[in-house]
């Protein structure tokens, strides 16, 4: 007997949608159909073949419940299980979104790792003394607080696709204005547009890769070494063109890779929400439902004591990275009689940190994210002393190696202990401020080396260094371990 005779028995019409023929098989309540006393076992029989008759239609047209099997039948293929799982689609989707992210952070490496090889030049070319051409590093960090300030607001307003192609662009349009070596205050125009670009960018990338779910840590880390490798490949490039007569023409170079990036984002983001990104890998947002949380957010965030503390952290963290991987060269040129490859101590340190953030990870795990900090720093300030104490340009170029790989582990650990210290809801924002506010180091600290330098020389940058690593130490200390509840 087909389905259909069957359906017409049990007083079913043939008009009724498939949606009711699903309700009354699987409803509690006995089929509201005229059922005598002498109900024959055949139609029990006939009603158990309607529930195996829907449920084989709902199951060739969704596949297996919960997704666990992955198969499904394909039309036209004669019942034939596929064996394609459903969450392929949103893993290369969040393959492609994470790839996508980690060149953003490439860019922001390849930005902090231009300055240093040209500043020669740059004071060669404008004619300017230590404490002057440290204004780039001030206009740079100008940008970089004011895009860390407004951040949460666009975000709000924007949504995050939209923000991450802002920032791409402004960092687009700042490499331009420099690519035609204009007047020195252009220069630093250039630099300040870059810097509100690179601290949207920046708080977007940081913030939604600590919102995954699986292997957050690793993957910050991962992110944080292709920052490295930008600030890697910067120096090898911008070196070279130190040495041109057309060295500006570096910052085009700088203008097509920014091109790519902000390409990329427009391509796998489209300007959606990072709610609705996060929905197209499989992961549910968090709920901000809540009317508690729906409170200003900048007052919440800057309501928490974490939040400061970390900013600042970062703020001596970036200060010192930069100082270092900007000022070094000149640091070795005057002082350890250095010529003009010097620029590849700078790659050098750069490269120490990519490998540190990737190949340091399994001592992350080993001794803990929070205890390792104290070892990574301790040995830091020991290198650093070395290169101040012992006059030899080998054995000073080889300690700037490794302090790079010691000090490359330690900004994706401040972002993933923000991910565990800080309220949820609050975390992209928080972190937005935390990196935002965090780069202004790369602009204090290597202006205040230039303003010492212009009067007491280049020979400063040791001690202010390690006096910086030893600040780092204390602000850690007082870093809280476990999360705290916020109203």
């Amino acid at each position: 007997m087909s389905q259909t005779e069957v359906q017409t028995a049990l007083g079913y019409h043939p008009q009724a949608s498939k949606s009711s023929l699903s309700i009354r098989a699987h409803s509690p309540q006995p089929p509201s159909v005229a059922v005598g006393p002498s109900t024959s076992r055949a139609d029990s029989l006939n009603k158990g073949n309607i529930e195996l008759a829907e449920l084989g239609h709902r199951h060739s047209a969704t596949g297996t419940v919960g997704g666990t099997s992955g198969t499904k039948t394909a039309p036209g293929d004669g019942g034939a299980p596929s064996t394609a799982s459903d969450t392929d689609p949103h893993l290369f989707r969040e393959y492609i979104q994470y790839a996508v992210l980690c060149f953003s952070l490439f860019m922001a490496g390849w930005n902090d790792g231009t300055t240093g090889p040209l500043l020669p030049r740059i004071q060669e070319v404008y004619h300017v003394n230590f404490a002057i051409v440290s204004l780039i590093f001030v206009f740079n960090c100008v940008g970089f607080v004011t895009g860390a300030g407004l951040n949460v607001y666009l975000t709000d307003r924007l949504g995050f696709g939209k923000v991450m192609v802002l920032g791409s662009s402004a960092q687009l349009i700042g490499y331009a204005i420099d690519a035609s070596a204009p007047p020195f205050p252009a220069l630093c125009l250039g630099y300040c547009i870059n810097g509100f670009g690179l601290a949207l960018q920046d708080a977007g990338a940081n913030g939604y890769v600590a919102c995954y779910e699986k292997n957050a840590a690793a993957r910050m880390g991962i992110l944080h070494a292709v920052y490295g490798l930008g600030a890697l490949a910067a120096p090898l490039v911008s070196t070279q063109f130190s040495q041109l007569p057309r060295w500006s023409f570096h910052f085009l170079v700088s203008v097509g890779v920014a091109a790519i990036n902000t390409i990329g984002l427009i391509a796998v983001f489209r300007f959606k929400t990072q709610d609705e990104c996060l929905r197209e890998i499989g992961q549910t947002p968090e709920d901000h439902s809540d009317s508690s949380r729906q409170d200003n957010k900048y007052r919440q965030i800057f309501r928490l004591r974490e939040v400061h503390l970390l900013a600042f952290f970062i703020l001596i963290y970036v200060g010192v990275e930069v100082t270092l991987g900007g000022w070094i060269v000149t640091y070795i040129i005057n002082e350890r009689g250095g010529g003009p490859s010097s620029g590849y101590i700078s790659s050098g340190f750069f490269g120490g940190l990519t490998f540190g953030r990737v190949a340091l990870l399994w001592v992350n795990k080993a001794v803990g994210e929070q205890r390792v900090m104290y070892f990574y720093i301790v040995l830091s300030i020991a290198l650093e002393l070395v290169v101040w104490l012992v006059p030899s340009l080998v054995g000073g170029g080889i300690a700037v190696s490794i302090v790079g790989a010691l000090l490359g582990p330690i900004y994706p650990i401040v972002m993933n202990h923000s991910g565990r210290i800080l309220p949820p809801w609050l975390l992209t924002g928080s972190i937005g401020w935390i990196a935002g506010f965090g780069q202004a180091g790369s602009a204090l600290l290597p202006f205040l080396t230039g303003a010492i330098a212009s009067r007491k020389g280049i020979g400063s940058l040791q001690p202010l260094l390690i006096s910086m690593m030893g600040f780092l130490l204390v602000l850690w200390f007082l870093v809280p371990s476990t999360s705290r509840r916020v109203d």
